[in-house]
């Protein structure tokens, strides 16, 4: 418990400070934001999609309800961290483009802030309550978790503050950190059915994979494809070794 409750402390400074890491604002895009994609994504495609795997016997088992129809579908809830995502992200570029045309500052508007800012704060509750409901027990694990959600993070938060400006570094960078606070406490205090929380990593793992690939794919970001690709080559070696 001791180990989680700091990596979730942890993992709270990261949205907290990364605002003041000014060299990650750069294009083209810094090499270190673009290793921090590549790990987050290695993560997902070494460790957490195998893990599901697993996790799709408790669906298996299950023959209740809507749950018979999810059978060998775990990968729907991926799918679905994806497109929630995909929407949100969708949602500020409009926002963005139209104070643009009206001559407004080019940033989102207050209802779209809002948003976002709910819906990673639901999405950072997620993994703090992750931090302490896992397939795999052992510190090794959660530390490897750990430390490819905070390069997660960091990627967020660029793209967080970018779309927001002023608004997320008043406000929105605090809320962010709490919620992942508040989600290894009520990690900490309730427990769900394994069915359950394969569908939740299944979800993070198709938000991962979105928030990482809509900071890389776009041509003005002028990405570094080398050190994506270090990074994820790197941190898949560490993954598996230490398996």
């Amino acid at each position: 418990m001791i180990l989680t409750a700091l990596l979730a402390v942890g993992l709270a400074f990261v949205h907290i400070f990364a605002g003041r890491l000014r060299f990650l604002d750069t294009i083209p895009r810094s090499r270190w934001l673009s290793m921090a994609g590549g790990v987050s994504v290695a993560y997902v495609f070494v460790h957490l999609l195998p893990e599901l795997s697993e996790r799709q016997r408790a669906f298996e088992q299950n023959n209740n309800g809507i749950f018979v129809y999810l059978e060998n579908h775990v990968y729907l809830f991926a799918l679905t961290g994806l497109a929630v995502f995909y929407g949100l992200e969708r949602a500020a570029n409009i926002s963005r483009r139209s104070s643009r045309k009206a001559g407004k500052k080019d940033r989102t508007s207050l209802r779209i802030f809002w948003l976002h800012i709910l819906s990673f704060s639901s999405y950072n509750a997620l993994i703090g309550y992750l931090l302490v409901h896992r397939q795999e027990p052992g510190a090794t694990n959660v530390l490897l978790f750990a430390f490819a959600m905070a390069l997660h993070f960091i990627v967020n938060d660029y793209g967080l503050r970018e779309n927001h400006k002023r608004d997320y570094d008043k406000l929105g960078r605090w809320i962010l950190a709490i919620a992942i606070v508040f989600g290894f406490l009520i990690g900490q205090a309730t427990e769900i059915q394994d069915m359950a929380i394969g569908g939740l990593f299944a979800f993070v793992a198709g938000g991962v994979i979105l928030n990482v690939l809509k900071e890389e794919l776009p041509e003005e970001r002028k990405s570094r494809f080398w050190a994506f690709a270090l990074g994820a080559a790197g941190y898949a070696l560490v993954l598996l070794i230490a398996d």
